[in-house]
């Protein structure tokens, strides 16, 4: 196993059209994907080295983070969400679907998002994204990321659909009901969806995290009443720290 971890970013959007906890949009992938194939994962995927480029732009973000790998990975979760659900976020201004889709349709044969935002005179607001953890394996899986979550409201109307080479379909749901629903859920996703089912609205959410901020997770292997359990930290702000290895989904 290498010790590289590839950066990722993921997106939490919060949908709260309705009354009730927010829903939030998870994909199920393809069981040809060589990771978590067949899961139901939040959208997202690799940093790439133009999310750099845009995240260091004054022209095409604004409200950057500090942090580079930080205001890079807000890109990346931005533009992974679109092209794979067809859902825009914190871009200004706010494109239209059939601005969308021909976003979309260009990302998949390899044009560059820099590209498509200054072509049409827009530009991400990267303040819009929140950090909500960070995640990565200090275990053996078949590929390590390290994974940066952000949490975002939903936006404008767009109806959200699926990338067919990457996911089999899309679901809306409560953290609540993804957790209690029998999906196939990885170790990372089941903690997070905890996490937010305990505080189901934006604003909760945000509240929670001002009294405990985004930390790197890193779960490690520990034997606990004779079997191997995966555990996270007590104090990182999961209700749920630890599940039986012989229980879990592999990535």
């Amino acid at each position: 196993m290498s010790d590289a971890a590839a950066p990722a970013a993921t997106l939490i959007l919060f949908d709260e059209s309705a009354p009730g906890p927010a829903r939030h949009l998870m994909l199920q992938r393809t069981e040809t994907m060589r990771f978590a194939a067949g899961a139901l994962v939040f959208p997202g995927g690799r940093v790439e080295d133009d999310d750099h480029a845009i995240a260091a732009s004054a022209a095409l973000a604004r409200n950057a983070p500090a942090e580079a790998e930080d205001g890079a990975a807000r890109v990346a979760a931005i533009r992974e969400t679109l092209e794979e659900t067809g859902i825009a976020t914190a871009i200004r201004p706010a494109p239209s679907p059939a601005q969308i889709a021909s976003w979309r349709a260009a990302l998949k044969t390899g044009a560059a998002f820099s590209a498509l935002l200054a072509e049409s005179g827009r530009a991400l607001d990267l303040g819009l994204l929140t950090p909500f953890s960070r995640w990565r394996p200090g275990h053996a899986v078949k590929r390590r990321f390290d994974t940066r979550f952000y949490v975002a409201r939903r936006e404008g109307e767009a109806e959200a659909a699926h990338d067919e080479d990457e996911a089999v379909h899309l679901l809306w749901r409560g953290a609540a009901e993804f957790l209690g629903g029998g999906y196939p859920l990885v170790f990372p996703t089941l903690r997070n969806l905890e996490r937010l089912a305990a505080h189901p609205s934006h604003a909760a959410t945000l509240a929670h995290l001002a009294a405990i901020p985004a930390r790197l997770i890193i779960p490690e292997i520990r034997d606990i009443g004779g079997e191997p359990h995966l555990c996270i930290p007590e104090d990182a702000g999961y209700p749920v720290t630890q599940a039986r290895m012989a229980d879990l989904r592999p990535l």
